[in-house]
């Protein structure tokens, strides 16, 4: 201080003596004042850092806006008239709860309609997987035991016809008709057809008498179709030998013996004679379809069901209820209920208005359950991860109100804003509070990788050159330039180091 004193005393003598040096001398004594408290001021502020451990750890701040966790807008798959509006806008609503209907009576009808035969193709089903019952069985059995009866019976009148036919009809134009050589009573132009019908007598009078003794003690229980065979081989030739007699009766003429009211008889007498067997033949071929079709019904109800029809009526059922479901869709489409729990913030859908397809009505959030979605820089997305937890602040409610998320959403795919490409991040609170609102202006600290008790430097004392990271370390008096290995780099500049440098090293700050 002294030497300082002697300093400035020289120059104000000097000053003195030369006034236009004043100037001069005031800027030198500025000059060495700053000379002076910088070099003290240099030797206060220390030149190095000492290695320590600590905590490195990154965090990456941005801003976002509070969201409803979940947010529906909802619409009518097609177009009807509003029945019924079942809440408005505010009121809470559980998921699945009924907010609008159309008018679906239609719908409705139908849909029973199809339930119906649902339950009667179902019925057949099961109808068919049973099987036949043991009275189902017993009366078919009796309708084949009726069905044998009436073949039966129709043989024996198909016998009595025939022989009403020849017997009554036709041998009254005969003499002798029922011995071997009976005579046609009347002279016809043609002697072949004469010879014939003398002749065929005979033959049927044959055929009579076997049938007449077959049909004796005929009963249901003998080959029955082996009689149905013979009896209408019997009624084809009565039929035939009833033609050849008729074309000879048709050519008869009155004489003194015979009137023409005796011929008209004959005629009429062999006509009704044809017609009667004619219809017995037909009789008995009906009689029959019927027992064999009996006969058909008892076999398959014996027999049980074949799977391809139980298939087949499976596939009904299939059918059916595919028809049940389709409607159930059709009808379900005639609603809108809140796919989430959470408050009604539009509705508007009123009763009688033609609601259009796909036009918004109704819109329902999330109640208690907010987010915060934020755009991240991609120089920053990199240091977090989903599930990184969070330190949150409302503008609204300043920096001393503090809540806690977490990321749970990282959008693969960037979003360019202003130019700069980033990632929509979503984070989830982890409690729910009444203070938070939609649109909320959200300060986010996403507490991204942590490392605990690692060495660590300075990033100003690092440098780089290529992929080789170095620093000055101080021994003593001198500096000598030492390569590490980092690791993680802090938010705060802080570098982590993996080796190269031990706890208590000093380096040179740049």
């Amino acid at each position: 201080m002294a030497r300082i004193k002697q300093y400035i005393d020289a120059i104000r003598n000097f000053a003195s003596s030369r006034p236009w040096t004043t100037v001069f001398l005031i800027l030198a004594v500025l000059g060495f004042g700053w000379w002076y408290y910088s070099s003290r001021n240099k030797q206060d502020i220390p030149n190095f850092a000492v290695i320590s451990r600590g905590t490195v750890s990154q965090v990456v701040s941005v801003t976002g806006k509070v969201k409803p966790a979940n947010e529906v807008n909802l619409s009518f798959e097609k177009s009807g008239r509003i029945a019924v509006v079942y809440h408005d806008v505010g009121g809470l609503v559980a998921a699945g709860t009924l907010l609008v209907s159309l008018e679906s009576a239609d719908v409705a009808a139908q849909l029973a309609q199809a339930k119906a035969t649902v339950r009667s193709q179902e019925a057949k089903l099961e109808e068919l997987r049973r099987g036949s019952r043991p009275e189902d069985i017993f009366v078919s059995e009796v309708d084949v035991e009726n069905a044998a009866n009436d073949v039966t019976n129709e043989i024996k009148n198909s016998y009595v016809n025939s022989d009403d036919a020849i017997r009554n009809k036709v041998d009254q134009l005969f003499s002798s008709p029922k011995s071997a050589s009976p005579q046609f009573n009347f002279t016809i132009s043609d002697s072949q057809l004469k010879n014939d019908i003398e002749s065929g007598r005979v033959a049927v009078e044959a055929v009579l008498t076997s049938w007449n003794a077959s049909t004796a003690d005929l009963s249901a229980t003998q080959d029955i179709y082996q009689n149905i065979k013979e009896s209408k081989q019997n009624l084809r030739a009565v039929q035939n030998y009833l033609d050849k007699v008729a074309t000879a009766v048709n050519t008869l003429t009155t004489s003194s013996t015979v009137s023409q009211t005796t011929v008209d008889a004959y005629k009429a007498a062999i006509l009704a004679g044809r017609t009667n067997v004619t219809t017995a033949l037909d009789t008995l071929t009906t009689s029959e379809e019927k027992l064999r079709t009996a006969q058909s019904k008892l076999a398959l109800k014996k027999a049980g069901t074949v799977q391809e029809q139980i298939d087949a009526q499976a596939a009904e059922v299939d059918a059916a209820n595919a028809s049940v479901m389709n409607l159930q869709a059709q009808l379900a489409k005639t609603v809108i209920r809140s796919p989430i729990s959470g408050v009604i913030t539009r509705q508007d859908a009123h009763a009688g208005e033609i609601a259009g397809i796909g036009v918004n009505l109704v819109s329902v959030i999330s109640a208690g359950k907010y987010e915060i979605e934020a755009n991240i820089p991609e120089a920053d997305i990199a240091k977090i991860k989903i599930g990184d937890k969070a330190q949150v602040t409302l503008d609204a409610y300043g920096n001393d109100a503090l809540f806690t998320a977490s990321v749970s959403k990282i959008d693969p795919a960037e979003t360019v804003i202003d130019g700069v490409s980033t990632y929509r991040t979503t984070l989830q609170f982890k409690k729910s509070d009444p203070r938070i609102k939609p649109g909320m202006t959200a300060n986010t600290d996403i507490a991204g990788e942590k490392r605990e008790d690692v060495l660590f430097v300075p990033g100003r004392t690092v440098f780089t050159r290529g992929t080789i990271k170095t620093v000055q370390m101080i021994e003593g008096d001198t500096v000598r330039e030492v390569e590490i290995t980092t690791g993680l780099r802090g938010s705060n500049g802080d570098v982590e180091v993996i080796s190269g440098l031990k706890e208590g090293d000093k380096v040179k700050i740049n």
